[in-house]
């Protein structure tokens, strides 16, 4: 199976249950804590979940800066995103010391990890600044990532983690949540030796359902991975409840059995579009895909980025030998009037616009809200009696 990213195993952070856990539950009760933010909750979550192999815990200022400027950390690990503990005060604690991080995303905000030996600095606003414009690309706060992350606040912890829980995550979705272990497990015990992996924070119409088999077909693999994000998303997506029931509908409605595997990760999307991307191959290259797909505006948000900026990344920021995961570089796909299947657009040349059947999202949101069916074309008809009466009855889902 493909080796983890940096490493030659995989490096899951949580305690897993029994007298270690209790124990280190024990201690954390008494030792001081702070408040986490989402996002660095969930940075927890993935590294407990093994999904950010080889790490250790949270980057510190100098680890942050330089995987933003350069894609690698100090020690010269390639890296695309600083992965971070930010908060807006400052700990009852003396750097070396331990201190709990709490969840702020579970009632009571139980402890979900402990920083061993915590460091403590602040981010000048000029750091801020240059993380916002190396990752993001933009410093615009109207950027749903770079307006979250400048809310966090500047005072950064790190230091090597002990992560306890995996949050909200393995109890509201206990169905698709997995680790990279888990997953790992699973394709193994499937016999699958080429796995393609399919990213998604929305359901899955007809263009992404036949991207999967074309991405399968010419790679030869056994076997997809469906992964969806379960955390935070900006307001107006579509609910991961929602996303989950759809996606199953649709894979128990078209696919052959044990060819399709249904599974979700506790993260914060962050919309950075190319360096988002990149983090993405790492985390499946760790799951043990061989193979990512990565289409039209991946990771993107309104007009930040490039429609193919987060292929071209791999070509242009990427070293060759980085990754070990293959990209699968899909253009956007959509129903051919003419050949009457779904095709890749860049491989139709003798088509027009008009020759295919290409809805907007504002368009699809507003026929579902007034309960019109959209065509069979665009998405099957089971996933999309689940989104309307999600659309129509809102409070449901």
């Amino acid at each position: 199976m493909i080796r983890p990213h940096g490493s030659s195993e995989l490096k899951p952070l949580c305690v897993p249950p029994g007298p270690a856990h209790q124990a280190g539950l024990e201690r954390a009760a008494g030792m001081a804590s702070v408040m986490a933010s989402s996002a660095g909750a969930s940075n927890a979550v993935m590294l407990g979940a093994g999904y950010f192999t080889p790490l250790g815990g949270y980057m510190n200022r100098e680890d942050a800066l330089s995987v933003a400027r350069t894609m690698y950390t100090r020690d010269g690990l390639f890296w695309p995103v600083p992965i971070l503990c930010l908060v807006d005060e400052r700990p009852d604690v003396q750097a070396g010391n331990p201190v709990a991080i709490r969840d702020p995303n579970v009632p009571g905000n139980p402890v979900l990890a402990v920083i061993e030996a915590v460091e403590i600095e602040t981010l000048s606003e000029r750091d801020m600044d240059e993380i916002c414009f190396e990752v993001y690309r933009t410093r615009d706060t109207g950027h749903p990532g770079v307006g979250e992350f400048l809310a966090q606040g500047r005072i950064l912890l790190s230091g090597s983690l002990q992560v306890f829980n995996y949050s909200y995550f393995k109890t509201e979705f206990a169905d698709t949540f997995r680790t990279a272990v888990q997953i790992r497990q699973a394709i193994e015990a499937a016999g699958w030796r080429t796995t393609v992996a399919f990213q998604t924070r929305n359901p899955m119409h007809r263009a992404h359902e036949e991207l999967c088999r074309i991405a399968m077909a010419r790679t030869g693999a056994q076997g997809c991975v469906v992964h969806m994000l379960l955390g935070k998303l900006k307001p107006g997506d579509i609910p991961a409840e929602v996303r989950d029931a759809a996606i199953r509908k649709m894979v128990e409605c078209y696919f052959p059995p044990n060819t399709m595997m249904i599974t979700g990760y506790g993260f914060d999307m962050l919309y950075a579009g190319p360096r988002e991307a990149v983090l993405h191959a790492i985390f499946r290259q760790n799951m043990g895909a061989t193979h990512f797909i990565i289409g039209r505006d991946h990771a993107g948000v309104d007009d930040y980025y490039g429609a193919f900026d987060a292929q071209t990344i791999f070509d242009d920021s990427v070293p060759q030998d980085a990754l070990e995961i293959e990209i699968f570089r899909a253009d956007h796909t959509a129903w051919s009037r003419k050949l009457e299947k779904v095709v890749m657009m860049r491989e139709a040349p003798d088509h027009v616009t008009e020759d295919f059947v290409l809805l907007s999202g504002t368009r699809v949101r507003e026929m579902l809200s007034a309960g019109i069916s959209l065509p069979e074309e665009f998405s099957r008809p089971e996933v999309a009696s689940i989104l309307m009466d999600h659309y129509r009855n809102p409070g449901t889902g």
